[in-house]
């Protein structure tokens, strides 16, 4: 059994008065007593979808020190508000312990803790992935039990403070993509921020204009993310398509720039992007960054108009051979686009239908990660990550 040490929240509540029913996160208030903050919390993140590594890495664009704990579930320091904007990270708390992934375990790990909070209390458990069989609402009860044992009042609708009760076991998860890290636990931790899941709101075919084979808004949130789209960067997407990349690169409030060879995708995305950027097509303009500047341009991706170091970063989705009208053409375009990419960025994610690192490589990037994504039976996009 492990037990973190609770950090105070860096917040100043008035004792006599109850506070407020959401109390502000220390991610929030981070720097508010930074005399006191001299130790930085431990945080568990609620992984989403099938390959770990890939949630760890995006993961990894708003935290730091991000490591594999047990299948669906991640350790981190450094956390941020940003993790509202992660696809495949559904919530980070901060820890409390950990310990064998039963009840009991679970109950000794917070007896052991200390708790420094006000205000009502709920218990959330969760068998991640189904792969321990644990009974959720009895281990709810038992550990709800010990919060109300030290006073604390219960409210399941709307509580001051939610604590996540994780039960995960390598053992059980057939499906997910584990590593010698993952080992079986439970772990315990008090929820500071909730990622927005939104992305089944706001499908390809719903836009302007749309094409077969568009990706995802949920892949393509993740891939941006892992390129480093973030307020005050500047991302370029030099096979823009239809804009999917681009869009919710801009979401996260990246500053954006696309290209492409045909006048159709161009417009196509400008319509795109005016209508969820600018227009009735937002998700939510109180809940994302205020949408960095957005330009557009016609051009082959081996010769992009733009000066040297233009940009932050560079995400593209490279066209496959199987669907791609120039699959005799496909390598010099894919290695002139990295030759470019390189030129005016320090970073790049190219996602393609196979393995280009040692294309990458000739063009003077370190492929830094790769990664498989199997979409449907008959694609497997591969994901390179290139400093």
């Amino acid at each position: 059994m492990t037990v973190v040490p609770e950090l105070r929240l860096l917040i100043v509540l008035n004792t006599s008065v109850r506070p407020h029913r959401r109390v502000s996160s220390p991610l929030t208030d981070r720097h508010a007593d930074t005399a006191a903050d001299t130790v930085p919390s431990v945080y568990v993140l609620e992984l989403g979808g099938q390959d770990d590594p890939f949630a760890r890495r995006e993961a990894a664009s708003v935290a730091s020190d991000v490591a594999a704990l047990a299948p669906g579930l991640a350790t981190a320091r450094g956390v941020t508000d940003r993790v509202t904007q992660l696809a495949y990270t559904h919530r980070a708390c901060e820890l409390v312990g950990t310990g064998d992934p039963g009840i009991e375990s679970a109950r000794a790990v917070l007896d052991a803790a200390t708790v420094d909070r006000e205000g009502t209390v709920a218990v959330r458990a969760v068998d991640v992935r189904g792969s321990t069989g644990i009974d959720t609402q009895r281990a709810e009860r038992a550990l709800g039990g010990v919060l109300t044992d030290r006073g604390f009042a219960v409210d399941l609708e709307t509580p001051d403070h939610t604590l996540y009760a994780y039960f995960a076991d390598p053992a059980g998860d057939e499906e997910t993509k584990v590593g010698a890290a993952d080992q079986p636990c439970c772990a315990l931790g008090w929820l500071a921020v909730e990622s927005r899941r939104d992305f089944g709101g706001r499908r390809p075919t719903d836009r302007p204009f749309f094409q077969p084979g568009s990706m995802a808004p949920l892949e393509a949130r993740a891939l941006v993310n892992v390129a480093g789209a973030r307020p005050g960067a500047t991302v370029v997407d030099p096979m823009c398509g239809t804009g999917g990349l681009l869009l919710e690169a801009g979401l996260v409030g990246a500053k954006i720039v696309g290209g492409d060879a045909q006048q159709k995708m161009v417009r196509g995305t400008r319509d795109n992007l005016r209508h969820a950027l600018d227009g009735d097509g937002h998700p939510g303009r109180g809940r994302y960054p205020t949408a960095g500047d957005w330009g557009l341009f016609r051009a082959d991706a081996a010769r992009l108009p733009l000066a040297d170091d233009a940009a932050d970063a560079v995400v593209f989705d490279a066209p496959y051979g199987r669907q791609s009208r120039i699959e005799g053409e496909l390598s010099p375009l894919v290695s002139g686009t990295l030759a470019e990419a390189r030129r005016i960025a320090p970073r790049c994610v190219l996602v393609a239908d196979r393995n280009w690192s040692p294309l990458a490589r000739e063009a003077g990037w370190t492929v830094a990660d790769r990664f498989e994504r199997r979409v449907h039976r008959s694609l497997v996009r591969h994901v390179h990550v290139l400093t």
